[in-house]
């Protein structure tokens, strides 16, 4: 998995300065390729599979005694649980709502950090994207929320989802923040030039 490169930044910059010459809301950008490191995941699969298979073989096979069956057991779990470190094993051993759940959480901490609720007239909106989880959300604070329901950014996220799903991360920003600068410009038009936070693209490690 690969985040965008120092061109396709650049494009999700200059696609934020259009619609913010065009609004008063301000845009921020957030990308992450994980929204969590999901440690105990691993070591929870490990150690129910390690407890379960040999001593099911066991029972059926009668092949260890008790020490040799604990050794195997220690062995199991020391194994799956580096194999199921392996990232592409790793987020398929956690369920969805967990997933969406840690980024969804993520999202909002970064609406915070990011002063998001501290603008002028209350218009940050936060673009936020997590790739290993396939999670886009759109965040906006009161004065935009007064004016465009939250129902209308519904299609424009399953949108953006389904470009995640396909590996065009960049197309989605640019095809997000044009759907939503259009929306913008029509319900909270710009009324003075202003520029309050940081119109880059935030890549999180």
């Amino acid at each position: 998995m690969t985040l965008l490169s120092k061109s396709d930044q650049e494009a999700v910059t200059a696609a934020i300065n259009d619609v913010e010459r065009e609004t008063d809301a301000e845009l921020v950008t957030v990308l992450t390729a994980q929204s969590d490191n999901y440690s105990y995941i691993p070591l929870l699969w490990a150690g129910i599979l390690a407890l379960l298979v040999p001593g099911i073989a066991n029972y059926f096979g009668n092949w260890f005694g008790a020490d040799m069956l604990m050794l195997v057991q220690w062995g199991t779990f020391i194994l799956l649980s580096l194999l199921f470190r392996v990232q592409g094993i790793n987020t398929r051993l956690i369920p969805q709502q967990v997933r969406y759940w840690r980024a969804s959480n993520l999202a909002r901490r970064q609406f915070l950090e990011r002063n998001l609720h501290h603008t002028e007239g209350s218009t940050g909106m936060l673009i936020f994207v997590s790739e290993a989880e396939r999670y886009v959300e759109i965040l906006v604070d009161q004065g935009i929320a007064d004016v465009l329901d939250n129902s209308v950014w519904e299609g424009i996220v399953a949108d953006f989802t389904a470009k995640v799903h396909q590996g065009q991360t960049r197309q989605g920003f640019l095809d997000c923040i044009a759907a939503c600068g259009k929306l913008l410009k029509e319900h909270v038009p710009a009324t003075h030039e202003r520029n309050e936070l940081p119109d880059h693209l935030v890549i999180l490690s």
